[in-house]
């Protein structure tokens, strides 16, 4: 009996252990494919992050891209509004007072410094100033020819300008402390330059940028041969040395001269604009032909003065090495003479800049060679 009751009970236990097989079958299938879905959510997730961050780079770089490209563009705006090419004229002419007082045995590399810095800075000024005075009095308009201008462009607006206008004649002014406090001069004289550098600063705000301008009348070039000769260059001497020595005025009138030809340039480019806009240069009053021989006697004086200061204190033939530059004063009264469209003169005033540059260092080559 007990061997015949045997087969039903194998039957129910393998019944049992298929129901265990498959129930186990189907749990591990159904924790195999919730595990799957979830591991196919997670990854859809992150991917999902992934480009998220990656938009939000790329958004970022544009960005970041575009702030550079504004800054290097505005900075571009500054430097063109700053004129960089006129610098060359102010570096010269502190430059030659440098070099007579080395000549006439004081030399000091602070003062020196320090008075190039400044001279830059007043330059800058004047820059600035010109650029927000000629939009403001219509100078720069619409119609003008010759190079582009940051304020009558939009490039910078006429508010930033003046507050770069007083930012650089703040600068101007604790830059000439500074240079004075170096000196050895005594208190009057340190007042008295003083005095000199805010007169120095006036006048190169109130060329253009003044409620009266006194550049529109005509008395631009006045104040190019006293500031940018005799002031820059006896003032340089006068720094170094604390003495006078008066064959010292006949290389500053040299410098003086040059310097009134850079601006007869600028405005025998600006005949048409300026006339157009009322703003009476003394190349306009003369009318086109009178400026171009008074530019012929600007650069004829420069010479002679410090040919004239060379025979005075001749030593030895060295002395006469800046007379190189006298085939780059024909070429550039040539250009004056010949050449009518103000794109045509353009260049040559960054030429005559450079000219009177290269004039100072072998003016100074010379009188200094042992």
């Amino acid at each position: 009996n007990n061997d015949r009751a045997s087969p039903p009970v194998l039957a129910h236990g393998s019944f049992a252990i298929s129901s265990v097989l498959t129930h186990g079958s189907f749990a591990i299938s159904s924790v195999l494919t919730h595990g799957s879905l979830t591991f196919v959510n997670s990854c859809q997730l992150m991917s999902t992050h992934v480009n998220s961050c990656q938009v939000i780079f790329k958004t970022s770089m544009s960005l970041y891209t575009f702030s550079v490209r504004m800054a290097a563009t505005s900075l571009q705006h500054w430097i063109q509004a700053a004129r960089l090419r006129t610098l060359p004229l102010a570096i010269a002419n502190v430059s030659m007072g440098a070099v007579l007082a080395k000549y006439f045995g004081t030399f000091d590399w602070s003062i020196y410094l320090m008075t190039t810095v400044t001279a830059i800075l007043l330059q800058v000024l004047s820059n600035l100033a010109n650029e927000y005075g000629d939009f403001i009095h219509g100078a720069d308009h619409a119609g003008r020819s010759g190079p582009s201008r940051t304020v009558q462009s939009g490039a910078i607006s006429a508010n930033a300008m003046k507050k770069a206008m007083h930012l650089t004649a703040g600068l101007s002014i604790l830059s000439g402390v500074i240079l004075i406090c170096l000196t050895t001069l005594s208190i009057p004289m340190k007042i008295v330059f003083l005095a000199l550098g805010l007169i120095a600063v006036w006048a190169s705000i109130n060329y253009t940028a003044g409620s009266n301008p006194y550049g529109y009348r005509g008395y631009g070039v006045v104040s190019v041969f006293l500031f940018f000769g005799l002031l820059s260059v006896l003032g340089s001497y006068y720094l170094q040395r604390v003495q006078w020595q008066w064959s010292i005025l006949l290389p500053a009138i040299s410098c003086g001269a040059f310097s009134m030809g850079v601006l007869n340039v600028n405005n025998i480019r600006d005949l048409e604009s300026d006339a157009m806009a009322g703003k009476n240069s003394l190349a306009l009053m003369m009318g086109r032909v009178k400026a171009v021989r008074y530019h012929a006697l600007l650069l004829t004086i420069g010479i002679i003065a410090s040919a004239v200061f060379t025979m005075i204190h001749f030593e030895r033939w060295l002395q006469w090495f800046f007379l190189i530059i006298t085939p780059l004063l024909i070429v550039n009264f040539r250009a004056v003479q010949l050449n009518n469209t103000p794109m045509e003169l353009d260049p040559y005033l960054k030429q005559m800049a450079l000219t009177t540059l290269l004039f100072v260092v072998t003016f100074g080559l010379g009188l200094l060679s042992s």
